[in-house]
């Protein structure tokens, strides 16, 4: 029986995207975690699972040689419906798997136990879980560390995502922070590919920041003369003063 598909979908899939690890080779930071899951759990399979749009694809994995396989068949699709750890002793038992060829094919799946990986804003990213091809139980000890497996797996996604960030935003000022060829009439800035653009357009494709426009007070009077008597009545006083 294939998962249904969870109803924050389109926001789900952004969420991991932000995240640039998909299709990333594997790291021993992640590796040393389905090591300890599958230790604990006493099984011949862990994965760190990534749910995709057509798709499950292992970050980490132990006792699998595949990277990743069809999301229509992954029992980690089902995982991330809910906030809770999944547990499925015997797969061969439940309706939702027994026909899955996870289980009926070479794997032979029988026991699954996933705990979805929780994005800081609420979002199911995939799973750490544990797989055996017999049926089996965990008791509370086990359940209880492999939950907290699954939190050090998102606070390492989010270590690596501030970092890339804050080395984004670096490379950002240091582009910023060094000279910038500007022409001195239309005040354009040339950029690296030699063409010429607004300082609005520049300083957006390297930063955030949003612009709104407006005039001020000398252009208001030397091209709005009409409008800045009305609007700007201490003007000429100030203008005086200031020269």
């Amino acid at each position: 029986m294939q998962a249904n598909t969870p109803t924050q979908e389109a926001d789900r899939l952004e969420a991991l995207r932000q995240y640039k690890v998909l299709d990333t080779p594997a790291e021993l930071s992640y590796d040393d975690i389905t090591s300890l899951a599958a230790f604990i759990c006493d099984v011949p399979i862990a994965l760190i699972s990534l749910v995709d749009a057509e798709r499950q694809w292992f970050k980490s994995k132990v006792g699998l040689t595949a990277q990743e396989t069809s999301r229509g068949v992954s029992f980690c699709a089902h995982a991330i419906l809910s906030p809770a750890i999944m547990i499925v002793n015997d797969a061969a038992d439940d309706e939702r798997f027994a026909n899955n060829p996870l289980v009926t094919g070479e794997l032979g799946i029988r026991f699954y136990a996933g705990v979805p990986l929780i994005s800081p804003g609420d979002q199911p990213l995939g799973t750490l879980c544990v797989i055996d091809r017999k049926p089996r139980t965990l008791d509370a000890c086990q359940i209880k560390t492999l939950e907290a497996l699954a939190r050090q797996v998102v606070m390492q996604l989010e270590l690596q995502r501030v970092s890339s960030q804050l080395a984004e935003a670096l490379e950002k000022m240091e582009l910023i922070a060094g000279l910038i060829p500007i022409c001195s009439y239309c005040k354009g800035i040339r950029n690296d590919q030699g063409y010429w653009s607004t300082v609005e357009s520049f300083i957006q494709q390297y930063s955030d920041v949003g612009f709104t426009h407006g005039v001020c007070d000398n252009c208001m009077k030397r091209h709005f003369p009409e409008v800045a008597e009305v609007l700007l009545p201490g003007l000429e006083t100030k203008s005086t003063l200031e020269e």
